[in-house]
Parts: C-alpha cells; structure tokens; sequence
C-alpha cells in the first residue's frame, strides 16, 4: 500500500468493554498460600487482554517514593531545552538520556523503513522522554542530570531507588508467570538477575485547541513493547488505550485508577511463551473531554513506565509445556535479549 501524507481520524469503539482484571501482589510478596492462585489469574489475565491492573505494592513502592518521582520528573521536563539536549540519548544499545520531541516514533514497524511511513502518515509523538538504565554499565552511564545542580543530585539519587524497586515488583511477576505456566517459581530468576531494564520518563507537554487535528494525530502511536512486561504509573489525565483482541477489534480506555500500575506484557515474553501470551498493541491518544478543550487546549500528561527486558545476555526460545507434541511446534526462532531489543530501538528513533 502506498503511504499517505495523512492518517484516518481515530475514532473511539462503540464495541462493549474488555475487562482488565484488578489483582494484588501481596501473595507474591509474602509467599501467601493464594499465591498459585494469584498466579493464575497473572497468566489468564496475559492470554486474554495482555494487560492487568495490579495493586498493593506499596511495601515496595511507598506512595511518597512514587508522589516524589512525579514531582522530580516534571521539574526535570521544565528545565531549559539546552539543559535537557545536552543529555541527549546517543545510541539504541546505550538507550539512556533525554528525547526530544520528535525524535522518536513508536510504531509496529520493524525497519526504519516501516517507522518513517508511519511518521509520514500520522506525524511524530507529541511527547519528549528521559531513559534511564541500570547503574554500573561499563561503556553505558546513565546521562544524570546531577552536575547541574543540587536538584539534579536529587533527582538522581530518587530515580536510581525508584529502579530498583521496579526490579523487585517485575522480579516478583516473573515468578507468578512461571507458576501460573507450571513451572517451578525460581524459573526465571537467572534471566532477570542483572536487571537490564529502562526506566522512561515521559512528558506529553499540552496541546492547543485542535492540536489533535480531529484524530490524526497522537502523543503515541499504536505499538506493542518490545520485552517481557512493562510497569507504567500514570497521571489523572487519561489517552492510554488498548486495542481489544478477536474479530470485532476496536480500542478501549485504560483509565487511571489510584494506587495501581498498568501492567502489559511485551513482545519477547509472547515469543518466549510460544504466544501463549498476548503482546498487546495500545497508543495514547486524545484524553477525555472535560468540556474546555475547544477553548482552553489540552493539559500536560505525564507518565512513567518501567520497561522490564530479560537480561541482554539471555537467549530467548520457546518455554517448555508451550510447543511440544500436539501444541504446534515453536513459532519461533530464538534470539537474543539484547540484540533484539537494539534492533527494534534501531527502528524506532
């Protein structure tokens, strides 16, 4: 098909609404004897939406840890442009430091080919991001912002925390997958040792009266994630969609609900899991109308997702119970966390 100067207008489903289960991670983390059970319900909730809401987690991510990253990262986002560029990303295999808005356009296209006719038809993000990857990374420093200022050491030392706690709640998850998928709890704990995840600021900066061009335009396009799963805390202000699976398709709201985080899986926990989960595709988009967009424009939205890859080092193929004897054979070939994870970066900025 031949790419357009335009994309269609998004329009909202009239189709019914998926539900996106509500579960806890207390089990988990206490090692409860509901834990196969909340296992289970991780496993379901993955084969059929690929998305959940998870709650009670605040042992490991108190509430003022998290009110702390919001108000840092909208300060970080306020700096001066020249502040914010010279911390500039530089390369998909380092993927730590400031994107400018622009720069990036998340798509489902695979080559740098397939990402600039989306750019072309449906125009860059309208947002700008800050990545931030695991301390100690030879050759990979993060991109901190702490030689400007004593804010900038503030912010580094709350971000630095804030990672690592997101690697207890994704370390956790791991575990409940691999018992809700009949495999023995600590299946997964060599491939999440390292923690070779990305910590995304992201900034959505306000858009004037019409600046969604009647749906052509997005603050991120329709894709699916690239790792295992993601963690993503957002705002009140609401955009985040996911695209519902089956014949009847059409996209429903992901409404922000306090004290949770969205949880989806991403595209190498379905190749390692023979697709018995789903990657699902989800975008942001035009939020919620509150009466006084035509006049006022559309506010900031601010969000913060923690990306959660298997180590770079693993190599990823087909879990056991997910191929054998009559399940079809493997889907897919195997391939290596890191390499595959640069190459669709690659693609991607």
């Amino acid at each position: 098909m031949t790419p357009t100067a335009t994309a269609p207008p998004i329009k909202p489903s009239t189709h019914s609404e998926l539900p996106i289960p509500l579960i806890s991670l207390e089990p988990l983390i206490t090692s409860s004897p509901t834990t196969v059970e909340t296992s289970q319900a991780l496993l379901a909730a993955f084969r059929t939406s690929g998305f959940l809401y998870l709650k009670d987690f605040s042992s490991l991510i108190p509430p003022s840890l998290l009110d702390s990253v919001f108000i840092q990262s909208a300060k970080f986002f306020s700096r001066p442009q020249t502040q914010k560029d010279g911390l500039a990303w530089t390369t998909a295999r380092s993927n730590r430091g400031y994107v400018c808005m622009g720069r990036e356009k998340v798509s489902q296209g695979t080559t740098r080919e397939e990402v600039a006719r989306d750019r072309e038809g449906g125009g860059e993000d309208l947002k700008e991001s800050f990545e931030i990857g695991r301390e100690g990374e030879e050759g990979h420093e993060n991109r901190w912002p702490d030689r400007l200022d004593k804010e900038g050491a503030e912010f580094r030392l709350t971000m630095a925390g804030f990672f690592d706690q997101c690697k207890e709640v994704y370390a956790l998850l791991m575990r409940g997958i691999a018992i809700g998928m009949g495999l023995h709890g600590g299946f997964f704990d060599e491939y999440v040792k390292t923690g070779d995840n990305t910590l995304r600021l992201l900034h959505y900066p306000a858009v004037s009266p019409g600046g969604f061009e009647g749906g052509k335009r997005v603050r991120a396009g329709a894709h699916t994630d690239y790792g295992s799963v993601t963690l993503l805390f957002q705002d009140d202000k609401g955009g985040l969609q996911v695209e519902r699976p089956g014949k009847e398709g059409g996209w429903q709201d992901v409404e922000p609900r306090k004290g949770t985080i969205v949880v989806n899986a991403g595209d190498l926990l379905a190749r390692w899991s023979n697709d018995v989960i789903r990657s699902t595709k989800h975008r942001v988009v035009e939020p919620p109308s509150t009466g006084k967009e035509q006049d006022e424009g559309y506010t900031p939205r601010y969000s913060i997702a923690y990306f959660c890859n298997p180590d770079f080092d693993a190599w990823i193929e087909a879990l056991p119970g997910t191929w054998e004897g009559g399940k079809g054979g493997k889907k897919y070939k195997g391939v290596n966390s890191g390499e595959y994870l640069v190459q669709r970066l690659n693609a991607t900025y």
